[in-house]
C-alpha cells in the first residue's frame, strides 16, 4: 500500500533504470493525478515495452521517497502526481476534470497534533483531501 507520509528512499530508488526513467519524464509532464493503469496506457502509446508490474513498483518506490504525491480514491484505487513542495501539504482535486492544487492547513495540523496527543499518540501522519469542482469545471456544469 503506498505510503503517502514517505520514507526513506531505499535502495531500489537510487538504481536508474530506463523504466524508471520513462515514468519520471512522465509524470513531470503531467499536472494531474494518475492512475498506474492511465500512466501505463500512456507509456504504451508511445512504444515502451514497460509492464504494469513495473509501473506499480516504480510508484511505490517514488511514494516511499516523497517523490510523488498519492491520492487514494473512495473504491480504493490510487492517484499518483508528481509533488514538487518539499513540506507536508495537502490537496484540492477537482472531481469532474482531476486538476489539483496544493493547500497548506495549518488549522489542520494543530487539530491532528492535539488528537493524537489527547489520545497517547505520537509519530501520527495524515492525509487530507478535499473534493469540489474548479472555476472551469463549475462553470462549464453550471455550478452543478
Amino acid at each position: 500500500m503506498p505510503n503517502p507520509q514517505g520514507a526513506k528512499p531505499t535502495s531500489s530508488m537510487t538504481r536508474s533504470t530506463k523504466q524508471r526513467a520513462a515514468v519520471m519524464e512522465l509524470l513531470q509532464e503531467e499536472d494531474s493525478f494518475r492512475s498506474a493503469q492511465d500512466l501505463h496506457a500512456i507509456l504504451k502509446s508511445r512504444g515502451s515495452k514497460i509492464g504494469l508490474t513495473t509501473v506499480y513498483r516504480t510508484l511505490q518506490a517514488l511514494a516511499d521517497a516523497d517523490i510523488v504525491d498519492v491520492m487514494r480514491l473512495p473504491g480504493g484505487d490510487y492517484l499518483y502526481r508528481r509533488c514538487e513542495a518539499t513540506e507536508h501539504h495537502h490537496h484540492l482535486v477537482c472531481r469532474s476534470c482531476g486538476a489539483a492544487v496544493e493547500v497548506s492547513g495549518p488549522t489542520v495540523e494543530k487539530w491532528a497534533l492535539r488528537v493524537a496527543e489527547e489520545n497517547g499518540f505520537s509519530d501520527v501522519g495524515h492525509t487530507v483531501e478535499l473534493h469540489g469542482l474548479c472555476s472551469t469545471c463549475s462553470t462549464t456544469s453550471g455550478g452543478s
